[in-house]
């Protein structure tokens, strides 16, 4: 996958980008990614990228030349049709399902604001997808496009020791993880639960599944309103709901 950024703040993603699962996803060659500084492409002779808003108001916005322009840039030998997200605050709350989809793109344009916001025609002649990280505001998108990138770059195929890792991850499932344990099995007092140790698996897999059920139950309910659950899945999600009233 190739991944561009937008920014008038490049430095901020050197340190992201060069760490952990991004950087392990680089040096396998599944991602490639590239930060620009959108000032570059400003035909301002004081090279300003922002305005004052027509009808007056308070603060400045980004006008759409070097947008569209930095844009064309990137895509003018491309092979394929880029998908160019916009973070913004107005956008789609960003999941772990628009993560997966975004996943399935050879070549994402992240398009990061400043200020008081883009100007209209960015919104409806230039991007594909806005997306929000949560109902808060944060001084720029860069923060955001680092939470998305990272979310997607986990997901390419051969980035993580297993191919399984991220799809019993919280939300993968449309529930939350299970409870982890690891050494030592009793540690102040505090044991790992028996059926963990007890090598069945089958065992295993139904106790996980039942937590996840039950923190979900438990912590965001809400979840389970969007998924179907199996016949036996609702049996024990009713068991769980029977036992918190008792």
């Amino acid at each position: 996958m190739k991944v561009d950024v937008l920014s008038l703040f490049p430095e901020m993603f050197s340190g992201v980008f060069s760490q952990s699962i991004l950087k392990k996803a680089q040096e396998k060659n599944a991602l490639e990614l590239r930060v620009v500084d959108f000032r570059e492409f400003s035909t301002n002779k004081h090279r300003n990228v922002d305005d004052y808003p027509y009808g007056g108001g308070a603060g400045m916005v980004l006008t759409p030349q070097p947008l569209f322009d930095a844009v064309d840039h990137l895509t003018k030998e491309a092979a394929v049709k880029p998908r160019i997200i916009l973070l913004c605050p107005q956008g789609e709350t960003f999941t772990q399902s628009k993560a997966e989809e975004l996943a399935e793109e050879e070549h994402l344009i992240f398009l990061c604001g400043h200020y008081e916001g883009y100007d209209e025609r960015v919104r409806k002649h230039l991007v594909t997808d806005e997306i929000s990280i949560g109902d808060y505001v944060l001084t720029g998108g860069e923060l955001g496009a680092m939470v998305v990138i990272d979310a997607v770059g986990r997901l390419l195929p051969n980035v993580l020791g297993k191919e399984e890792s991220h799809q019993e991850d919280s939300f993968s499932t449309g529930l939350l993880e299970h409870p982890q344990y690891t050494r030592p099995a009793d540690f102040r007092g505090m044991k790992v639960p028996d059926v963990l140790m007890s090598g069945n698996h089958k065992n295993i897999e139904i106790w996980r599944k039942k937590e996840s059920l039950k923190r979900t139950y438990e912590r965001r309910p809400d979840l389970l309103e969007k998924i179907n659950l199996s016949k036996e899945e609702e049996t024990w999600l009713n068991e769980i709901k029977d036992h918190k009233t008792t």
